[in-house]
């Protein structure tokens, strides 16, 4: 067996919490903390995520409006556990270079796309507990041969849950967190024949 490095053994007891992240410089990036456990990244990237995931960065961005910033790879801090780190979110605080997490509060949409290893998360984890923190509103976007589908949800204020709201293909049209249209077939490129 082998053995842990020191820095992946939790500082007490109870495990890890949210602000320990900020010291752990010998972590990979990406890591979260989902129920005071460290959760690593640990397969490849593939090429069809970051594509997706920089094209709708930039594409909300121009679509934005003044006082709303774009950010991908910044975690929530969810509670003293938990500090996902979901691929975008929308926020109306304004630019900190030196920012490294966000509160609940500010965060008015959460995107996640899904990938192998992520997926039971994304899914079912994530989307609890968004809800449970009071984020709004919710995409979580799966491959469908290589093209695009934006499950979104809303937050339902009365039961804490999300919502259904829709999932979108080819194109998706929405009035919040504000007003949003995309193209979904353009945000990647076309398969090579």
């Amino acid at each position: 067996m082998t053995a842990l490095p020191d820095w992946m053994r939790p500082p007490r007891a109870e495990g890890w919490f949210a602000e320990d992240l900020d010291h752990l410089p010998e972590a990979p990036r990406h890591t979260e903390l989902i129920d005071g456990a460290l959760v690593f990244m640990m397969s490849p990237q593939r090429s069809w995520h970051g594509r997706l995931v920089t094209a709708l960065t930039t594409t909300l961005m121009a679509q934005a409006p003044t006082g709303v910033e774009v950010e991908r790879e910044m975690t929530i801090r969810l509670d003293a556990r938990n500090r996902p780190e979901p691929d975008l979110l929308v926020t109306d605080l304004p630019y900190d270079p030196d920012r490294t997490w966000y509160a609940p509060d500010d965060v008015k949409l959460v995107v996640e796309v899904v990938s192998p290893e992520s997926a039971h998360r994304d899914r079912t984890v994530k989307l609890r507990k968004y809800a449970e923190a009071g984020i709004p509103h919710y995409w979580c976007i799966e491959d469908e041969d290589g093209t695009p589908a934006v499950h979104v949800y809303e937050l339902d204020k009365p039961t804490g849950a999300y919502a259904p709201a829709g999932i979108f293909r080819g194109a998706l049209q929405r009035p919040l967190p504000f007003e949003i249209s995309l193209d979904l077939d353009k945000l990647t490129p076309s398969r090579s024949s």
